[in-house]
């Protein structure tokens, strides 16, 4: 049975929602752009003569990673990389970052409700097709960090490309991640018991005789500044005269 536009924008949603990064830096733009583009080269569509152009940048617009795939000039006359390749992928990047969402969701979510570029407010500028994928950090859900995109002419083709590249270098990370820690853990020495002090009886005795000569000391004095302080308060003390008239 073929899944309905419905369906499969609702299935790219939970794939959307569940990459999240710990953190993304410019290097891991580079491992993701050349990971895309390795992957790309090894498929069918690069040996017929197609071309690729990738794109990595922040949500602010700054360049990570940008490449080509194939040339223009393919002896088969397919090497479709050229300027409009770059228009393009620049269009797609604009959708996620109107929406927070992947290209592809946007189409597939469109066709679904039946609405036109122009209702959803995606026209112009904007171009409504699979390749395009938001970065989200885990503790950054107001927007996503960075866009990554791809276009080769092929909507689904494209989106799969880089949604399962951008899966697989996620899950590497965090297997890596887990790796250090486990090998942090293993180098840590075990914690070490406290050795209680020698004599520790001893030591108490003195303590507590000492504690009982100096509380003897300061009963004895206060005693006598409690002598001092009745004395005072037992004299007598002129009356207090209210200058008021009554």
């Amino acid at each position: 049975m073929i899944p309905s536009d419905a369906d499969i924008a609702n299935q790219t949603l939970k794939e959307e929602s569940s990459c999240r990064f710990s953190s993304f830096s410019a290097s891991d733009a580079v491992t993701l752009g050349l990971s895309v583009r390795k992957r790309f080269r090894g498929s069918s569509r690069h040996v017929k003569g197609k071309g690729m152009v990738i794109s990595i940048q922040t949500i602010a617009g700054h360049t990570l990673f940008a490449c080509t795939a194939g040339d223009l000039g393919h002896p088969s006359g397919e090497g479709d990389v050229s300027l409009d390749s770059w228009a393009c992928v620049e269009s797609m990047i604009s959708v996620v970052k109107r929406t927070s969402h992947s290209s592809y969701y946007v189409e597939k979510g469109m066709s679904a409700m039946g609405k036109t570029a122009k209702q959803m407010g995606v026209e112009g500028e904007f171009a409504v097709r699979g390749g395009a994928c938001p970065i989200w950090l885990e503790n950054a859900p107001c927007c996503p960090i960075a866009v990554a995109a791809c276009y080769s002419g092929a909507s689904q083709e494209d989106h799969r490309l880089m949604w399962m590249t951008v899966r697989d270098y996620l899950h590497k990370k965090q297997t890596q991640c887990g790796t250090r820690l486990s090998v942090v853990s293993s180098i840590l020495p075990p914690e070490m018991p406290i050795p209680a002090p020698a004599h520790q009886e001893h030591r108490d005795s003195i303590g507590v005789s000492s504690y009982s000569q100096s509380e003897v000391r300061y009963i004895h004095q206060e005693k006598a500044w409690g002598g001092e302080l009745a004395s005072e308060h037992m004299r007598a003390h002129t009356p207090f005269d209210d200058d008021h008239e009554a």
